[in-house]
């Protein structure tokens, strides 16, 4: 008889156990849904402004949320609630056009109506060329120097871009894009090495409904060959400058 309450006991706390893991579940995918989502770069189509091994957040109510905000991506609707574009030179989160179970990362050049154009290595956006100015060369981890430069946007946005020449073949010379009324053009920062827009057969056009979300802030940045859950690598790895750096 004594040892009754003390089963009803084990049994209640298992219970609460369960009911406690469950909730704190259902908080994650929930922050993850409307507020920010983590994500890893494993590519330098993006160099320099993220490099291979950061970690970012990804703010999920930047432009709305379409399907593509949903865990697994469900189609249980189309177009986006609450949407906003996006503005011009915003890093964003998308599902890859032609195979939404990709995340890809890019900036985003051209918004709807634009026209976009590269010729001899330089940007054009709407017949205007795009101001560049040269900084001098950029060296990443494992790659050759590049010439890095800070373009200027239509509106005055600046950020980085490397070049390793703008004799580069297709990258460097375009048919002129016109972006589609329910679209964005999205070009990698380091632009003889990124497939992406210009690349129409491969990304293209990226719908905006695809937009996933605006990249915010790199929260952890790994070098070399570690790995986020090898955090016994951590002290040595770590790019302890790039952490909690906002994405811009």
């Amino acid at each position: 008889m004594a040892q009754q309450p003390t089963a009803r006991r084990k049994s209640g706390g298992l219970i609460e156990n369960v009911k406690t893991i469950f909730y704190a579940a259902l908080i994650a995918v929930g922050i993850r849904t409307v507020a920010f989502e983590p994500f890893n770069i494993p590519s330098g189509s993006m160099i320099p402004t993220l490099l291979v091994g950061d970690y970012l957040f990804v703010s999920k109510y930047s432009y709305g949320y379409s399907h593509f905000s949903l865990p697994l991506s469900p189609p249980l609707f189309s177009g986006r609630i609450f949407g906003r574009l996006p503005e011009r030179g915003d890093v964003a989160v998308f599902k890859l056009p032609r195979d939404p179970s990709q995340d890809y990362i890019k900036r985003l050049i051209g918004l709807p109506g634009d026209r976009i154009q590269m010729k001899g290595g330089q940007l054009y956006i709407n017949g205007v060329m795009v101001v560049r100015k040269y900084d001098g060369t950029y060296k990443a981890e494992g790659e050759a120097p590049l010439r890095h430069y800070t373009e200027t946007l239509p509106g005055g946005r600046e950020h980085p871009i490397l070049k390793a020449t703008d004799d580069g073949g297709m990258l460097d010379n375009t048919p002129e894009y016109k972006v589609p009324d329910d679209c964005v053009f999205a070009m990698g920062d380091n632009r003889d090495n990124s497939q992406d827009s210009r690349v129409m057969g491969a990304v293209g056009f990226v719908p905006i409904e695809n937009l996933v979300g605006r990249a915010e802030f790199i929260f952890l940045s790994l070098g070399g060959t570690a790995s986020m859950w090898e955090f016994w690598e951590w002290p040595l790895a770590i790019r302890w400058h790039r952490l909690f750096m906002a994405v811009s």
